[in-house]
């Protein structure tokens, strides 16, 4: 099984997280996961059209059938996707994935339609098939999502087992490579900033138990490996 990571948008960050962060612009980073039946994809990145968005981070999207056509893969190819948790900038582009399951778990699922949480019209569209999950399942041969709970309630993390050692996409539990490889700073731990610190604390160490060969997240393209 073969992981491709993709950039499929970044945001202008306001100056207060620009400052904190050190970037002026934020990436999401999707990934597809080859396997024997298909590809999963694991997160799309912000989408388009809603206006408070585009006035407050001035986002540049891809649509994400273009950003796999580049890595060489249909969309026609997909055979399931999750998101890592359902804030705007890692499921915007969903309502493109129209007849296949979706998975998240079902904490998650609850706090769409929270004040100020994501954008509800890119998530809860007629047509889309979500499968809600309580706890760890494997989705696909050799793949299993692990909820990793801190950045929020419902945050999970995939974990692909491949016969040379787990492949981890980490998703934002884990903010960065330097992150997992114990820098504690707020601008590359998110940490600090997440609802609920000992959680994601307890979230990177379930990951590191997987004892993974390679390590990659949502916000970073640098990729972890052992």
């Amino acid at each position: 099984m073969r992981v491709i990571p993709f950039l499929v948008s970044e945001l202008r960050l306001p100056d207060a997280e620009r400052e904190l962060l050190g970037v002026e612009w934020w990436p999401s980073y999707g990934h597809a996961v080859e396997h024997p039946e298909g590809i999963i994809l694991f997160d799309n990145g912000a989408g388009f059209g809603n206006a408070e968005i585009d006035a407050t981070f001035s986002p540049r999207v891809r649509p994400v059938e273009d950003a796999l056509d580049e890595a060489g893969i249909s969309l026609a190819d997909v055979t399931g996707a999750a998101n890592c948790h359902l804030h705007f900038d890692h499921c915007g582009q969903n309502a493109r994935l129209r007849g296949i399951p979706i998975f998240v778990q079902r904490s998650e699922w609850a706090m769409v339609h929270e004040p100020d949480f994501t954008v509800p019209e890119w998530i809860d569209v007629p047509g889309l098939t979500y499968e809600l999950l309580d706890g760890e399942a494997e989705v696909a041969p050799g793949i299993r999502l692990v909820p990793t709970p801190g950045h929020t309630a419902g945050h999970q993390s995939l974990v692909v087992d491949g016969p040379d050692g787990a492949i981890v996409l980490a998703g934002q539990a884990v903010q960065s490579r330097d992150e997992w490889e114990g820098a504690d700073g707020p601008e590359v731990s998110g940490r600090s900033s997440a609802p609920d610190p000992d959680a994601y604390a307890h979230s990177v160490d379930r990951l590191r138990s997987v004892g993974p060969i390679r390590v990659h997240f949502a916000h970073d393209p640098s990729v972890w490996q052992r």
